[in-house]
This record gives structure tokens, C-alpha cells and sequence, in this order.
């Protein structure tokens, strides 16, 4: 994904302070301090996003916009300025600008900004972008089962599961299936500041706050007709959670700073790698707003627990990376699929999805193999990762897999060979085999069939 942003302003420190803060965070800051350099740069290159002051050197800011929407009309312009009032802010959304920013403003508030323009622009993009949920895998199976049949309910869901699992991807199709017109609206509960939360729910009237110069609608009102997808649920600031609870029971609420009430129609959908439970008692989530969000509960399993679903969702990245980057790549060898399968995955889909990413740019053959996925042999030595797995149990698994598919290796993929090098009968290693996933490239007479 482009991840550029231009930012205009004249003055060096706030290119610095910005280009910093967006570098830390992946993005790829450029700058211009005047109105006419900007002008070059945006003729020559496309920016997602452009940070842009209203007072500069060589003209009014808020009157740019205009050549912005002319020569870039997939740009999405942030305006920021330290002698802001209510006239530039009105000037300044009419003409298209995304948000308003009057200096000095937190960190936190101008990264959530920026963030939340690159969603827009990602959305404007593809809105009828295709979500695909892959996998054979019974528990799967079972979960695009059940999906058509309560995405029409309009109940709420919690979806939960490690980090890197597709909760999205399911809360997606659930507004697929729904049939509602209206957006899908998603917001990450762990990335909004305590102070912009309530703000960033259910939006404020002009005023509400220093900085709130007009009214802001929030995610809820947005979703209107929609859905609006909660992630990380549990990181929901306890403050602004009795709000919530009280808009889900009522599907009203009012903007932080007024009066009037608002009427939505709003399905919420939530997700959380948390255990809820746990932070109840903790007394971090409330008991009351936990039963109301989890009418309905899927959880999705980890990926090392999925078996050939590792592979099915290696070769449908590999296609799309394949595709995107205009790439030769047309298959894993039966090698790099062993080492796919042998990975704990701690990352789940997410850092499978990755790591055959980094390969597509990395390998200029038709043929992905192991080393093109970062694999040295070493990885089989140095086993200091069992370490980090979180169990007894599922470590003895993960070594044991590991050892056998090193000695089918060493074998050639000789069953009895192997068998007889580990001392077991033939039985005990098929089933040793097929209990731990492993992909063993042999035919019924334990030659390799490659």
C-alpha cells in the first residue's frame, strides 16, 4: 500500500516533529515549505494523504485545496494551522478537506487522524473490495456455516482469537451477508487516546473541546445503516464504556458537548484477543456490557492448529501478491510448504500473509523454496522460540513435529527408513504423522513422490 504523506508547512520544526512521528509509525513523510514546491511534487507523485498549513509564505492554504482536488482528486487533505477559527474551518470542509486542525494538537490526536484518512482513502479505493475467508478446516467449515445465518439478525457478535486470525475478515462478511446498505465502519479500540474516545465514538458539537472547532460526526453516527466493527473491545477506555452500553440498549446517544438526542440503525460487531472474563474481574470491562455484546461468540482458531489451511492460504497469497507486484511466482515447493507447516505461527494469518509477501518481492523465480522464505538451516537447531510457546504441552507438539520431518528429510522421505532411525514401527509413525500435520511428500511405498 502507498503509504506517502506530504506534508506543507513552512516551518521546520513542525516537518520534522510530523516526518518523525509518521516515520515511526510506517509512513513515508515528504515535505514542502512552499505552496509552489508542493505544486511540483504533487504534478509528479501521488500522496494518499496531504498534511497542508493554511498560512504559507506564497499563499493561502485552504485556497489550495483547490489545485489539490483539480491535479490530485484521490488525495485526502488534512488542514492544520496554529490562527484557526471557526470561517477557515467551514472554508476549509466545504472545499473538501477531510479534518481540521488547529495547532498546538496532541500527537496522539494528529496520528489517529492520519490514520483514519488513509482508511478513508483505502475505502474510497475499493468499496466493493471481495472478502474471501480461506480455509478447509472443520472449525472454519463450521464458521462459514453459521455466518449467513445470523449476518440478517442484527444481533451483536464478539468475535475472538489471537491477534493475526481474520477477525475482521469474518466481521466483513457478516456485513456482506447482511444485506444492509450502509458502510462498513471499523475502528481499533486499542489505538484511540482516553481523551478522543467518546469523541471518536459518537462525535462532538463545535466547542465540545479545545480544538473543536466544528461538529464532528463520530463512528456510530457514520455506520448509520451500516455496521460498525469494534476491534480490541477490550482496550475500550471504561470511562466511555457505560455510553456505549447505553447506546447499544437504546440505539440512541448524543455527541460529546450537546444535547440533542441521536437515533441510529447501527448493527455493532466486536472483536478482542483478550480474555473478557478475566478483565471483569480484573475490573477493567464491565460485567453488564460484556453479556450485551456476546449474544453470539465465534472464535476463530490459531493458525498452527488449522494443518493444510497453512498452504491453501499460502498459494491464495501467493496468487495475489503474485499478481500485485506483476511476478513470475507460480507455486511453493513441496519443501517451502513443509517449512510453512512446521512454523508455530505466533503471528497467525497475518504474519503468513507477510512473509509470503516479502518473498514475492524478494524471489525473481517461478518456483518459491524455503531459503526465499527466510528458512536457514539453523532454524532446526536453534529451537530458543519454544521458549516463548505458552504451554508444556503444545511445546513437546511443536519439537516433535519438528524432529520427524527433519529425520523424513534425512531419509529421503523413506517411511521405513525413518521409522526404523527412530525407532518406532511403521503404524506408529503414520499416525504420529497424521496427528501432528505433517506433509510427508511420500507415496504407499514410502518413496518420495516428488
Amino acid at each position: 500500500m502507498n503509504k506517502y504523506v506530504l506534508i506543507v508547512d513552512d516551518e521546520e520544526s513542525i516537518l520534522n516533529t510530523l516526518g518523525g512521528i509518521l516515520e515511526d509509525e510506517g509512513f513515508k513523510p515528504e515535505s514542502a515549505k512552499t505552496l509552489k514546491e508542493a505544486r511540483e511534487k504533487i504534478k509528479a507523485f501521488f500522496y494518499p494523504v496531504i498534511v497542508l498549513d493554511v498560512w504559507m509564505p506564497d499563499g493561502d492554504g485552504v485556497d489550495f485545496i483547490d489545485f489539490i482536488k483539480e491535479n490530485s482528486p484521490d488525495s485526502v487533505v488534512i488542514v492544520i494551522t496554529g490562527h484557526g477559527n471557526v470561517e477557515t474551518a467551514v472554508k476549509a470542509i466545504k472545499k473538501g478537506a477531510y479534518e481540521f486542525l488547529e495547532k498546538p494538537f496532541s500527537m496522539e490526536r494528529f496520528l489517529l487522524t492520519v490514520k483514519h484518512a488513509f482508511e478513508s482513502y483505502e475505502a474510497s479505493r475499493h468499496p466493493e473490495e471481495e472478502v474471501e475467508f480461506i480455509g478447509n478446516h472443520p472449525r472454519i467449515l463450521e464458521i462459514k456455516r453459521l455466518i449467513p445465518r445470523i449476518a440478517k439478525s442484527g444481533i451483536p457478535v464478539l468475535i475472538t482469537g489471537e491477534s493475526g486470525t481474520g477477525k475482521e475478515v469474518v466481521a466483513r462478511l457478516i456485513h456482506k451477508y447482511s444485506g444492509r446498505k450502509g458502510p462498513f465502519i471499523d475502528i481499533n479500540c486499542a489505538a484511540i487516546p482516553e481523551e478522543l474516545a467518546e469523541s471518536e465514538l459518537f462525535g462532538h458539537e463545535r466547542g465540545a473541546f479545545t480544538g473543536a472547532l466544528t461538529r464532528k460526526k463520530g463512528k456510530v453516527e457514520l455506520a448509520d445503516g451500516g455496521t460498525l466493527f469494534l476491534d480490541e473491545i477490550g482496550e475500550l477506555d471504561p470511562k466511555v464504556q457505560p455510553k456505549f452500553l447505553r447506546f447499544l440498549e437504546t440505539k440512541s446517544f448524543t455527541r460529546l458537548g450537546g444535547t440533542q438526542k441521536i437515533l441510529v440503525d447501527t448493527r455493532i460487531l466486536c472483536a478482542t484477543n483478550k480474555n473478557l472474563e478475566e478483565e471483569i474481574k480484573k475490573g477493567n470491562f464491565r460485567e453488564d456490557l460484556y453479556y450485551r455484546i456476546s449474544v453470539i461468540t465465534i472464535h476463530l482458531p490459531p493458525l498452527r492448529e488449522r494443518g493444510e489451511d497453512i498452504i491453501l492460504l499460502a498459494e491464495h497469497f501467493l496468487r495475489k501478491f503474485a499478481k500485485e507486484y506483476k511476478k513470475n511466482c507460480f507455486e511453493l515447493s513441496e519443501e517451502a510448504k513443509e517449512f510453512l507447516l512446521s512454523r508455530h505461527w505466533r503471528g497467525n494469518v497475518r504474519e503468513l500473509k507477510n512473509l509470503i509477501e516479502r518473498a514475492v518481492i524478494l524471489c525473481d523465480k517461478e518456483v518459491i523454496k524455503p531459503e526465499d522464505l527466510g528458512f536457514k538451516e539453523e532454524t532446526y537447531e536453534n529451537l530458543e522460540y519454544l521458549f516463548r510457546i505458552n504451554s508444556l504441552k503444545e511445546a513437546k507438539r511443536t519439537f516433535e513435529k519438528l524432529f520427524i520431518e527433519r529425520r523424513l528429510r534425512e531419509n529421503n522421505y523413506d517411511i521405513k527408513a525413518t521409522a526404523r532411525s527412530l525407532g518406532l514401527d511403521l503404524s506408529s509413525l503414520y499416525r504420529k504423522i497424521k496427528s501432528l500435520g505433517i506433509s510427508s511428500a511420500v507415496n504407499e511405498n514410502g518413496k518420495n513422490s516428488n
